[in-house]
């Protein structure tokens, strides 16, 4: 008999353990909110959030979302459960009365439901929140005055960063304490610039060290109010000592809301409307100072045919979000400022810094190949010498471009079979077009 109880015993173990760690961890548990389903009641309809200076919005429907039903077993010193018998020792062959304190416990757990807050949900809001609040740090911005002295131009602002873990915990106690306040502030990181109004006799800027020039002549309207738009964004920008420039980076957004109107571009195998026509201009005009300068190029692209407003041929880049980019890198020993101007249809960009006594060469650009279509092969060098005659810098940029019938206007009609269309379609396209 003694080893029956035995082993009734040891099965009475198996079947309670995962019981008895059940209870321990809900008792133990720190992620759980003691209270009711009315609690949301009390919250405040709308609740402010304060992030720096800015305020975002949290409803009381937000905050219901986090609220999840968990289910556990706790002890309950009133409750009996059905197999318990209250003097179990009397029973022959019940072994309850053998078994630990601990153990005898478990027979009046009582699965029991509670509100918590789901901090997986709450993580979540604050991730969307992040993008909407964390924001980078703006540089003061600087111009060349007319005495080719550094003046400021824009005194810059610091950025700010979320601290998602340290605002998870402000809002779990907010809720645990059942707080009326319809405002609280949350946790964050201000950013300061690394160039703020006191960089100015440190920044090395005291030479005018090469410029581009491009003319925008015969442009419509909406080319030249973007064309505007994007060299507007380029003024006043400093490039580090051995910083790479990225002119999509400093760009940004391109549509209606930053200021641009439709007017064509240049995109895939035509030429249609899109908001931002003519950066371009801005972006090759920017490529030729840096050429200039002596500057590294580390990214340029040639537009896909030839643009009567990229003369010469062979000298320009083309950009689209977010790529193909311009990028150089500025290898001088200071800063680099960035002025840009319009002259009549003149667009100039001019780089400030300091005179390292380099000397550039621009061989160039050379046509090597003209198409009876109106395709073109042209090819541009740069080299660089240091104050010693030293070359460290030998680059050669050859462009290829397509004909201008592979990429119809609207409205255009085409007098060339384009190099993809069969005899069949062309022909087609002749007597649609009457040609």
């Amino acid at each position: 008999m003694r080893r029956k109880n035995y082993f009734i015993f040891l099965f009475s173990i198996f079947l309670l353990a995962p019981f008895l760690s059940l209870a321990e961890n809900y008792q133990s548990g720190s992620d759980y909110l003691d209270f009711q389903e009315s609690f949301l009641s009390k919250i405040p309809a709308e609740i402010s959030l304060q992030i720096g200076k800015s305020a975002y919005p949290l409803s009381r429907e937000t905050v219901a979302s986090w609220i999840e039903e968990k289910s556990k077993l706790a002890y309950r010193e009133n409750y009996s459960s059905e197999i318990e018998n209250t003097d179990p020792c009397r029973e022959k062959y019940f072994v309850v009365c053998r078994l630990s304190r601990d153990i005898k416990r478990s027979f009046r757990t009582k699965k029991i439901s509670q509100l918590a807050v789901s901090q997986k949900s709450v993580l979540s809001f604050l991730e969307d929140l992040e993008r909407q609040a964390n924001k980078d740090p703006e540089d003061a911005k600087f111009k060349m005055d007319e005495n080719e002295k550094v003046s400021l131009f824009s005194l810059g602002s610091p950025g700010l960063k979320l601290d998602k873990e340290k605002s998870l915990r402000i809002i779990l106690d907010y809720l645990k304490n059942n707080e009326k306040n319809d405002q609280f502030s949350l946790s964050f990181t201000e950013i300061e610039p690394a160039l703020s109004i006191n960089s100015i006799d440190n920044l090395g800027v005291t030479a005018l060290v090469g410029e581009g020039r491009s003319n925008f002549r015969g442009s419509p309207k909406n080319r030249i109010f973007n064309i505007k738009v994007a060299a507007s964004r380029f003024d006043g920008t400093l490039i580090k000592p051995g910083e790479e420039f990225s002119f999509v980076k400093i760009l940004g957004e391109v549509d209606s809301d930053h200021g641009y109107l439709p007017e064509l571009v240049i995109k895939k195998d035509k030429t249609e409307p899109e908001f931002g026509g003519g950066i371009c201009q801005v972006s090759t005009t920017a490529f030729r100072a840096a050429l200039n300068s002596g500057l590294k190029i580390t990214a340029r692209r040639n537009h896909a045919y030839p643009v009567q407003y990229y003369n010469p041929q062979g000298m320009d880049a083309t950009v689209y979000i977010p790529r193909p980019d311009l990028r150089f890198i500025n290898n001088t020993p200071a800063y680099i400022l960035i002025q840009t101007k319009i002259e009549d249809t003149e667009l100039i960009f001019k780089f400030f810094g300091t005179d390292d006594g380099r000397e550039v060469k621009i061989t160039g650009p050379k046509i090597i190949e003209r198409k009876p279509d109106g395709g073109l092969k042209t090819t541009l060098s740069q080299k660089v010498f240091d104050k010693n005659e030293t070359p460290f810098i030998d680059d050669i940029f050859n462009s290829n471009y397509d004909s201008p019938n592979n990429y119809p206007h609207p409205g255009q009609v085409l007098t060339a079979k384009p190099a993809d269309w069969s005899d069949k379609e062309w022909s087609k396209y002749k007597k649609a077009n009457k040609i």
